[in-house]
């Protein structure tokens, strides 16, 4: 189960850095295909970017130093509420209704996968 655990976490990571460099490098590209015309100026996109590339490595770095998950758990439930939140006020193209859902779906599934590596693990 930990090396599952230890996968999904990865793949979430990568998924943070993918966001992060579109945000970083191609803010009107990413934001185009979200379903928004302009953003102005790009430093608050590629702000958001840098801080999808720390959290990821955040991610990381808590799970392979101490194999916890705190950080991600934090930052999806953020997100989610957030993102949802959003979405309820209508200020968002469907990108975000889409995202909110992917944050939480994360979230839920490392929580779950998280107690049961939990529980496989060998007491010390």
């Amino acid at each position: 189960m930990a090396r599952i655990e230890r996968y999904i976490i990865i793949l979430i990571a990568l998924h943070s850095f993918a966001i992060g460099i579109v945000l970083l490098w191609a803010p009107p590209w990413g934001f185009q295909l979200a379903g928004w015309e302009n953003v102005e100026p790009l430093f608050f996109p590629r702000q958001a970017g840098i801080f999808h590339i720390v959290l990821a490595t955040g991610y990381l770095v808590e799970h392979f130093r101490y194999r916890g998950v705190l950080l991600l758990l934090t930052a999806k439930a953020i997100a989610t509420v957030f993102l949802l939140s959003i979405t309820i006020m209508g200020e968002s193209g469907w990108v975000v209704l889409f995202s909110g859902i992917a944050d939480a779906l994360m979230g839920i599934v490392v929580y779950v996968i998280h107690r049961q590596s939990l529980r496989a693990r060998p007491v010390e």
